[in-house]
């Protein structure tokens, strides 16, 4: 492969400290792998379109209900090879080298901290809409280590960064699950939520803005890119994996598969999108821009659901869904029971505003399965906005009232009930979300009540007082695994054979056969004349 099969007293100091920061990310085999398949023998470089053609993309089968969005996407991922070639690998005249291709891959997949994965891939987004022709007004100050941010974004600009970096996850996942050959189409959700959380938080204080009835494509607003850098860092702090990951996946899953054509945008089902956002309360979506905000084992699998192999995997991850299930604390009760994993809860309502009645979506992610307890109970969880605006609300570590999960309890009579229901923050009585035991009403309160989550409304226009809405749908997902899903099938069995035996009698143990009455009616059938004395 060249250098990097050198002996180690043959390795220059330069060349055994990229090689070091390459292993720190464990993809050091794989790139060299990699080197192998696309460097010249001859002069131990990768041609320059070869590396580019890493990064083609074909968008025959690309679809997107915004044709302006589309044909910007696709200019996008034209120019996107020159622009990553450009901004991260010194070329000569024959290529690439083993050292400046490490080089190159760590300076924009290595370890660094967010803000340096965040400058990269707003650099990466600024230098390909360039080359496409693409007008974007971003400026970068370069200093020694990182660099700022000037310059203003619009709405449009955000909703294509988005749009790319939702690519990015879709293609690396179907690189990862070798889905890239199969060809289907790959459809762009929705991510209105996202543009609208990042305008409500950059829009100069002062602006008003009607986040229930907007148009993200009709939007005409501009916003500091500094804002919008802080905005990502704070709410989808794992935006910029995106292109990391994409750059990773393309390195190492791509050119190590000599048997795989060069994907297209499919995937191996006709669409996750509508596979998910069809049937289901959860989208896409709202799917990936939770994923966004978690790390390991949970991040994969709400990953899988976003990004499904096949529509059972889907539905293997669903454990409740109130228009399917029934609603009520009951028939909730009996599809997580005995589930010990984390649990994606959501819930659609809706409330009148004056004239209107207004839609929104609102989640509960919990780290540990649901309990009947008369208290609060958890270690971990977050609350999340998802509709209209998406907003993240992890922990604030000050309290630990999580959970409160209690059915109607049985035996000895309570002169002080607690309340049945299910709620998330806030305390007894005082809850952040309250829904009821008939699933028909949830109350929404002010974050003042609550010490465990952080700060923030779950809506637009929250206020102070109390809101009580009409609940449309709760739909309930487990994020453990198939190892929860197994645990909880083998609770299930358990507990039916506990009720089989509870239902069946035995008579022997039960009472003496010939005292039984039906013995004495047996007797009575077989020889009704029979004369019978009564003993006494």
């Amino acid at each position: 492969m060249g250098q990097s099969s050198s002996t180690e007293h043959d390795v220059s100091p330069e060349l055994r400290e990229v090689q070091s920061l390459a292993a720190s990310t464990g993809s050091l085999p794989s790139l060299q792998k990699a080197f192998s398949l696309l460097s010249d023998p001859q002069t131990n470089s990768i041609p320059l379109h070869s590396l580019q053609k890493c990064f083609d993309f074909n968008f025959d089968n690309f679809e997107s209900d915004q044709q302006v969005l589309r044909k910007d996407c696709s200019l996008f991922f034209t120019h996107l090879g020159s622009a990553i070639i450009d901004l991260f690998f010194v070329t000569n005249k024959d290529g690439v080298n083993w050292l400046e291709f490490l080089r190159g891959y760590t300076k924009c997949c290595g370890r660094m901290v967010s803000s340096s994965l965040f400058n990269n891939l707003f650099q990466v987004f600024s230098t390909t809409c360039s080359k496409a022709g693409l007008s974007v007004d971003l400026q970068f100050e370069k200093f020694d280590d990182d660099c700022k941010i000037n310059g203003t974004l619009s709405a449009h600009d955000i909703l294509t960064l988005l749009s790319i970096c939702w690519i990015f996850s879709w293609d690396s996942k179907t690189l990862k699950s070798n889905t890239g050959k199969t060809e289907g189409k790959c459809v762009l959700p929705d991510i209105s939520h996202l543009v609208l959380s990042a305008i409500e938080s950059c829009a100069e204080d002062g602006l008003e803005l009607n986040f229930w009835d907007s148009v993200v494509s009709e939007m005409e607003i501009r916003l500091p890119a500094s804002k919008i850098h802080l905005w990502a860092l704070k709410n989808i702090p794992n935006l910029a994996d995106c292109f990391v990951q994409f750059v990773y996946a393309r390195l190492c899953h791509l050119t190590t598969d000599e048997d795989k054509s060069e994907p297209s945008c499919s995937s191996a089902q006709e669409s996750s999108t509508s596979a998910i956002s069809e049937v289901n309360l959860l989208t896409c979506g709202w799917a990936w821009a939770i994923s966004l905000t978690l790390r390991g084992s949970v991040c994969e699998e709400i990953s899988r659901i976003c990004f499904p192999n096949d529509s059972d995997e889907i539905n293997q991850h669903l454990l409740y869904r109130s228009s399917v299930h029934g609603k009520g604390l009951n028939r909730f009760w009996s599809n997580v029971e005995g589930y010990n994993g984390p649990l994606l809860v959501l819930i659609a309502a809706s409330c009148e505003d004056g004239d209107n009645t207004r839609r929104w979506v609102i989640g509960a992610l919990t780290h540990q399965g649901f309990e009947n307890k008369d208290s609060f109970y958890g270690t971990s969880g977050s609350l999340y906005a998802l509709s209209p605006i998406f907003r993240a609300l992890t922990t604030s570590g000050r309290e630990k009232n999580f959970i409160y999960s209690h059915l109607h309890p049985t035996g000895l009579y309570d002169a002080h009930p607690k309340p049945v229901g299910i709620a998330f923050g806030g305390n007894i009585g005082n809850e952040r979300i309250f829904i009821d035991e008939d699933f028909a009403k949830v109350t929404v309160r002010h974050h003042a009540v609550d010490k465990t989550y952080q700060h923030g409304a779950l809506f637009p226009n929250q206020g102070y007082l109390q809101v009580e809405a009409s609940v449309l749908e709760v739909e309930v997902w487990g994020l453990g695994g198939t190892g929860s899903i197994e645990i909880q099938n083998s609770h299930r069995k358990r507990e039916q054979l506990f009720t089989d035996q509870r239902r069946k009698i035995d008579l022997k143990t039960f009472t003496n056969w010939e005292d039984s009455p039906e013995k004495m009616m047996m007797d009575m059938i077989s020889n009704p004349s029979a004369v019978r004395r009564e003993k006494r």
